[in-house]
């Protein structure tokens, strides 16, 4: 419950601060006739979130049928091999979370510029239906990247209570959300990117040993057996595995205290000088 939680926290809030950067855009470049494009883009984003999350399922739960039907007979019984399904899913679900997660992290300070530049290339140089499609396109394409990350996330997630921690999450983002557009001066957005950043490499970690104990119990891997025995304490139902989600928030929870130490220690310096020379 409480990965799902946060993956919807930190996914909804971050999907609203995208929109939030095209409209402001919109707004201070007089292109307020190309709103509707982001409406509609959003519309069909959640669509494509929507199509690709059930798609995923429908992997995950072993429906090879309408794999066979489309994608041909081998790669419906490549993917019949449930360890092995879930082993490929895991892959992908780290590969992609990881890069982004660490992507954020580096182009998180100069993201709304790079955004701003990339909308200008699609609307002002452009005009009419040109322009409309540009704008539309362009956010059709990054709400879905986000789509696409917590699906593959969730996929992840080993808990009967995933849908009602996802609905928490969701219904925490609309809140947070609301509360960064009447307070955003007192929600420190950075920190909480980076606290659930943190978070979801812990929750990739995790995701990463039971995709190698998948992959040893679909026998691929050289000493299968043995392999498979070992990693079964570290398997979200295991012994090990279940105190993971604790360790992950306890982690989070010391490095939030520590960067908040920091913060206060860097504020009490910058405003030392200044009231020694006000004497």
């Amino acid at each position: 419950m409480l990965q799902s939680f946060i993956i919807l926290l930190r996914e909804g809030f971050e999907s609203f601060l995208l929109v939030a950067v095209i409209f402001s855009y919109l707004r201070k470049s007089g292109q307020r006739q190309l709103a509707p494009a982001v409406y509609w883009a959003i519309a069909a984003a959640l669509a494509v979130s929507g199509g690709l999350g059930y798609l995923l399922f429908q992997m995950q739960t072993g429906h090879s049928d309408w794999i066979e039907k489309y994608l041909g007979h081998t790669l419906a019984g490549f993917l019949g091999n449930e360890a092995l399904r879930e082993a490929i899913l895991g892959v992908i679900a780290i590969v992609m979370v990881a890069s982004l997660v660490i992507y954020m992290w580096r182009t998180g300070p100069k993201l709304k510029e790079k955004m701003e530049e990339r909308l200008g290339e699609v609307s002002i140089r452009r005009s009419g239906w040109t322009a409309y499609l540009g704008v539309f396109l362009f956010t059709v394409l990054t709400i879905s990247r986000e789509g696409m990350e917590t699906a593959l996330m969730l996929l992840q997630v080993r808990s009967p209570r995933l849908i009602s921690g996802a609905l928490l999450g969701l219904g925490a983002a609309i809140a947070m959300a609301w509360a960064w557009g009447q307070f955003g001066h007192l929600i420190n957005v950075k920190r909480f990117f980076q606290v659930t950043g943190i978070f979801l490499l812990l929750f990739m970690t995790q995701v990463a040993i039971f995709t190698f104990h998948e992959f040893a119990e679909a026998g691929v891997l050289p000493n299968s057996e043995a392999l498979h025995a070992a990693t079964e304490k570290f398997s979200p139902e295991g012994l090990y595995g279940q105190w993971f989600s604790v360790v992950m928030v306890g982690v989070c929870a010391a490095w939030l205290v520590g960067a908040w130490l920091v913060d206060r220690g860097l504020t009490s310096r910058n405003h030392g000088p200044k009231l020694q020379s006000s004497r």
